[in-house]
């Protein structure tokens, strides 16, 4: 079961088992996270500038009484979907995914037009553990030509 079932799939409360593939969830995901980072004083619009709200939120979001330390793993998908979803309009590429993968909500990838490959939800993990020198918007911003 995706996790994303854990908020989109739900039946008189009670979860249901959804079908979704990743490529399916990523968009979900993205929007999700798009409309709650919005409307918590977060300016989230695909831009590159936006990656510097992402930098915010961990800073601000990443202790004992921040939200990644409720549904850390759902958040942190999410906002690697955004972020690989804000380098695919940036730079053009595609995801690269794997539904046979057990964590394949980590593993997501995505392969730039240039020909590299980035793993957005593993560049979240970093930044949460190592804090500020993991920029997310440094890690955006490099990939420029």
């Amino acid at each position: 079961m995706r996790f994303l079932n854990k908020i989109l799939k739900k039946d008189n409360g009670n979860k249901k088992k959804s079908n979704n593939t990743l490529e399916e969830d990523i968009p979900l995901a993205s929007d999700w996270v798009t409309k709650a980072l919005n409307s918590s004083g977060y300016k989230a619009d695909y831009s590159l500038e936006s990656m510097k709200e992402i930098d915010r939120f961990f800073d601000e979001q990443n202790s004992e009484t921040g939200l990644l330390s409720k549904n850390g793993g759902m958040i942190l998908f999410s906002l690697g979907s955004y972020i690989g979803e804000t380098a695919i309009k940036l730079y053009g590429g595609k995801w690269i995914t794997d539904d046979s993968d057990p964590q394949g909500e980590i593993n997501i990838a995505v392969k730039l037009s240039n020909g590299t490959v980035i793993w957005p939800v593993l560049r979240c993990l970093k930044r949460c553990k190592q804090g500020c020198e993991e920029s997310i918007y440094a890690y955006l911003f490099a990939l420029k030509n």
